[in-house]
């Protein structure tokens, strides 16, 4: 802010409002179009090809807020929760879904038992959101 800026608290809330949407993001789905009737304070993805208000704003996060667009570019290592799609996204050069290890198949000697345990912290891995 500079001395003598009019509407400080224009600046103020709007950088409150980014950080408040970057400490926990949750958009509510990917879309290339706006959508026609924005709640307050919820959240998108947009997507390639975007049109409308969000040309040229791909892979950014947009906010409805105050009655406008408000579009917070991702940087590596961003995590958001997509509402539509029940998962966790993240950023690394693009926009990605963490995607499940493998489970255990073939080998000489099997344990059932251990193959049974990594079952399960991958059924919790996606319960969580993760994959």
């Amino acid at each position: 802010m500079l001395a003598g800026q009019s509407q400080k608290e224009t600046t103020v809330n709007e950088a409150l409002y980014r950080v408040a949407s970057l400490l926990h993001p949750v958009i509510e789905e990917r879309r290339s179009v706006p959508p026609s009737s924005p709640a307050e304070g919820k959240s998108w993805l947009v997507d390639a090809g975007a049109s409308g208000a969000w040309e040229g704003h791909a892979s950014a996060l947009a906010s409805w807020s105050g009655g406008d667009w408000v579009f917070v570019q991702p940087v590596d290592g961003l995590r958001c929760y997509d509402r539509s799609a029940g998962a966790t996204l993240f950023h690394d050069g693009d926009w990605q879904t963490p995607s499940l290890p493998e489970l255990p198949a073939g080998g000489a000697t099997q344990d059932s038992e251990a193959r049974a345990a990594i079952a399960g912290l991958v059924e919790a891995l996606r319960n969580a959101g993760i994959a």
